[in-house]
């Protein structure tokens, strides 16, 4: 089978659960309307579906290959990667001062969907680009903006995150990277990063490494790191390519999944230092850093999204062809195709509603970076940002975890075949695991989500996300058909147990840190199970009214049926997550290190 973009349910949130004419109200946004959204969408899964999804296996078993300090990268990549910059896809969210499209996130996470759908280690690429070029935008000097931001928006230049050092991993107090002020003005920056996604490769012409190390003489922690641009080579004006830098690929890693994606370490300073030039000012590098940072975890939650649709989509193609046994009641007297037996079913329905729910919530999400970053009011712009940030963390933890789940319930909808890697099944199983891991681990999303999200504003964002939620219950409850009911109550119990728990973080997260912290990941998965379930919740009564004038009726249908499947399959998770965290606590800290 071969992907097919989702399309009819990504305009539908972006109609419906984003509300793309309210974004489009928005004079940044005047003509990216619902009509702009399918027109752009309709191309992007043109090409992710005939150019860039056929390369997806044959990058999984002929991946990057690294040798005398040359990355080559999986055939087919280069010339692919050349059409995607050419299509103005890399400029599709930038601003058009810089040659981009300035179209909002809204549209843009769909299509970053559908790249990391089609084929995620070619997606990284862009990934790490887009990334850059936030920082430099908000950080960047007139000068810098001017030498690198156009390449980088146009993809004829690619961007880099140079965080992790062998001895420095989510702990970048440690990062040793040291920079050496010059006479100039410039930088000489040396010391070894590892993990660096297209850190080296063949696919553009010169790569802007945005690169965190201490100014010599600077404190020690996270306040004397700053944050420095170094190029693969040294641009001249208008862009034109000058002599190679000082920073080189000594090696890349063989990793379970992602194989296509070359990850580097980078060697800094073996020839006299690496010239490097300062973003913003010293000492503010982990501050421009989460800037990148924060882009990122949101594109990694849309890529927990995208792979899980593509493990859905495999094995619904399976679930259908593969015949083995008689249908339990029945309706069948000879063997028939998997899909006919109700735990495949409840298998692929669990899939679909994980998969759904999270792109929903993301697209609600994506809305409000919109407004907090473009609105006229600046009271909406406060509230958009305040419910943008705590959902990043949902987003980025809640979506990966997620995918984690649906693709292995795609390798067991395979049965033994899923554990055979010609299928296909497997590799989305393995890309999937570094989602949890990279651009910071669901531990980190949760502590953020407890520390920055809850705590310091006293729980007041997450409660006003609680009320929403209440007053969607009652929009539920006056629909008053059969699954709209249903799907009240089990959001209500669900609401309920999310409030507990942020009354139990706010109580005790500063007397009691250890207790509180030790539900953190709970609390995430509670947190983005209830605000993912409120969306599809919401999309359930759009779909019933849909329906009700008899708009595309097989897709409400089925719209309608998949939000009664997440209410009662994974809503009912949420009480029993919030009894593990709030009575919980104490088992989970009580055994002696030495028992371990």
């Amino acid at each position: 089978m071969t992907y097919k973009a989702p399309l009819k349910d990504m305009l539908f949130n972006i109609q419906h659960i984003a509300n793309i004419e309210q974004v489009a109200k928005i004079p940044a946004f005047a003509d990216a309307g619902f009509d702009t959204a399918q027109a752009v969408l309709e191309e992007c899964a043109k090409f992710n579906e005939g150019v860039l999804a056929p390369l997806n296996w044959a990058g999984d078993i002929n991946p990057s290959s690294f040798k005398n300090g040359v990355v080559t990268t999986t055939p087919g990549f280069k010339e692919a990667f050349k059409q995607y910059a050419e299509g103005g896809w890399q400029a599709l969210q930038h601003p058009t001062e810089y040659g981009g499209q300035g179209l909002p996130k809204t549209i843009g996470s769909a299509c970053g969907e559908m790249l990391n759908s089609a084929n995620m280690s070619f997606a990284l690429c862009p990934l790490l680009s887009d990334g850059a070029i936030e920082a430099l935008l908000t950080a960047g000097s007139d000068e810098l903006k001017a030498t690198y931001l156009e390449k980088l928006v146009s993809g004829q230049w690619t961007g880099t995150m140079n965080l992790t050092e062998p001895q420095a991993g989510s702990d970048l107090a440690a990062v040793r990277s040291r920079a050496e002020p010059q006479a100039d003005g410039t930088y000489k920056v040396f010391g070894t990063k590892i993990y660096i996604t297209y850190g080296e490769h063949d696919m553009a012409e010169n790569i802007v490494h945005l690169v965190l190390a201490r100014v010599v003489g600077a404190p020690e922690g996270v306040k004397g790191i700053s944050l420095f641009v170094v190029p693969k080579f040294m641009a001249g004006e208008g862009g034109t390519l000058g002599a190679r830098n000082d920073v080189h690929c000594v090696s890349i890693e063989h990793k379970l999944g992602i194989k296509a994606s070359p990850t580097a370490v980078l060697q800094y300073g073996d020839n006299g230092g690496a010239v490097g030039y300062l973003v913003g000012q010293e000492n503010r590098g982990l501050e421009y850093m989460f800037i990148m940072m924060n882009s990122a975890r949101y594109a990694v939650g849309m890529q927990g999204v995208a792979v899980a649709e593509m493990a859905y989509q495999k094995a619904v193609s399976f679930a259908k062809d593969r015949v083995q046994s008689r249908p339990v009641d029945g309706s069948i007297k000879a063997s028939a195709p998997i899909i006919h037996h109700p735990d495949v079913k409840r298998m692929l329905m669990t899939m679909r509603a994980y998969t759904e729910g999270c792109r929903a919530m993301a697209s609600g999400a994506a809305a409000a970076y919109d407004a907090s970053h473009h609105h006229l009011d600046a009271d909406v712009r406060k509230q958009n940002l305040a419910f943008y940030e705590f959902m990043v963390p949902l987003v980025k933890g809640y979506s990966t975890e997620m995918s984690l789940e649906v693709t292995s319930m795609g390798v067991q909808v395979h049965g033994g075949m899923g554990f055979i890697e010609e299928t296909g099944a497997a590799q989305y199983y393995r890309d999937a695991k570094i989602l949890t891991i990279y651009e910071g681990t669901t531990a980190i999303q949760a502590n953020d989500l407890i520390g920055r999200k809850t705590m310091r504003d006293g729980g007041q964002t997450a409660k006003s996300i609680a009320a929403q939620i209440e007053a969607t219950e009652r929009e539920l409850v006056k629909n008053g058909s059969m699954d709209a009911w249903a799907v009240a109550k089990r959001l209500k119990v669900a609401r309920e147990a999310f409030t507990d728990v942020i009354e139990f973080v706010v109580d005790f997260g500063k007397n009691s840190p250890n207790a509180v912290f030790a539900g953190s990941v709970p609390y995430l998965m509670l947190a983005g199970n209830v605000v993912a379930g409120w969306q599809m919740a919401r999309s359930l009564l759009v779909a019933q009214e849909e329906l009700a004038k008899g708009v595309d009726v097989d897709f409400m249908k089925a719209k309608i049926t998949t939000a009664r499947f997440y209410a009662d399959h994974l809503l009912t998770k949420a009480p029993g997550m919030r009894d593990s965290i709030v009575e919980g606590a104490d088992c989970v800290t009580a055994l002696a290190l030495e028992a371990f």
